[in-house]
């Protein structure tokens, strides 16, 4: 085949450092664009994007060329150094360490894209904790409690 295709969607769900609530209602709108601008320049274009003040979640097509432990630093690397430009609240601004990142099937975009944008509803209820627990779970992933949170 002289064409390499590929359509792998992803769904990353990633949290400020010791899950701080430092996403702001004031520089959430101007920060899911940002990271979707990351995202699409790393051509991996984002599908939805949202959280809460602790943590964000992107549904992305995975780039062909790219691996998702390098698309994951730049999102946050770049992300990053943008919010400490939001003011002096933001200067000690940083994402934890670690992430989570779930293979989706396309007839599941929809039902994820919706969850997504309901986040702030769904975490009246449950805790950025309870939520990354309950996917480690479904997509049986092994992990020691000491290591996912910093």
């Amino acid at each position: 085949m002289p064409q390499s295709l590929a359509n792998i969607l992803v769904h990353v769900i990633f949290s400020t450092k010791n899950r701080a609530p430092l996403i702001e209602l004031e520089i959430e709108d101007e920060l899911y664009p940002y990271l979707a601008s990351i995202c699409r320049g790393c051509k991996s274009p984002a599908h939805a994007l949202g959280g809460t003040g602790d943590h964000v979640h992107i549904t992305l097509t995975l780039g062909r060329t790219i691996a998702v432990a390098d698309l994951l630093e730049e999102i946050k690397r770049s992300s990053s150094k943008w919010i400490k430009t939001k003011g002096s609240q933001y200067a000690r601004f940083a994402w934890q360490n670690g992430y989570g990142a779930f293979s989706i099937g396309q007839s599941q975009l929809p039902a994820l894209k919706r969850y997504i944008a309901n986040q702030k509803e769904h975490h009246r209820r449950r805790t950025f904790q309870e939520e990354f627990r309950d996917y480690l779970k479904r997509y049986q992933v092994a992990y020691d409690e000491r290591y996912v949170w910093d």
